[in-house]
């Protein structure tokens, strides 16, 4: 059972967040650890304008944090969302895309 509560607006709030296929799948690579755009981009072969849209919805939300480490900004789950056991919870429950994972470890743009 969970110990967070959440009112109705941010379980709305989480699950669209979630009905997009390809948050989810930013959302598990960052389940795994922080990354910047560039190894996001790579790892679901998507646009930088499109991972960046992606991004700034989760950031909005809460679920998302940067981080800025000299020229590049790093993305993580945020350990303090109210979400946070929630997300973690469902997550768990998501398979991982290998092929994203492989993808994203390849790549040496950063």
């Amino acid at each position: 059972m969970l110990k967070t509560t959440l009112d109705r607006d941010q379980f709305v709030r989480l699950f669209k967040l979630l009905s997009s296929d390809k948050r989810l799948s930013l959302l598990k690579l960052l389940e795994r650890k922080k990354c910047c755009v560039c190894e996001l981009t790579a790892a679901l072969q998507m646009s930088q304008p499109a991972i960046s849209q992606h991004l700034r919805k989760l950031r909005d939300c809460g679920v998302v944090t940067e981080e800025r480490q000299g020229q590049w900004i790093y993305y993580a789950l945020n350990a303090a969302s109210p979400m946070n056991e929630m997300l973690n919870t469902i997550l768990a429950e998501v398979p991982v895309c290998l092929d994203d994972v492989q993808r994203m470890e390849q790549t040496n743009q950063c």
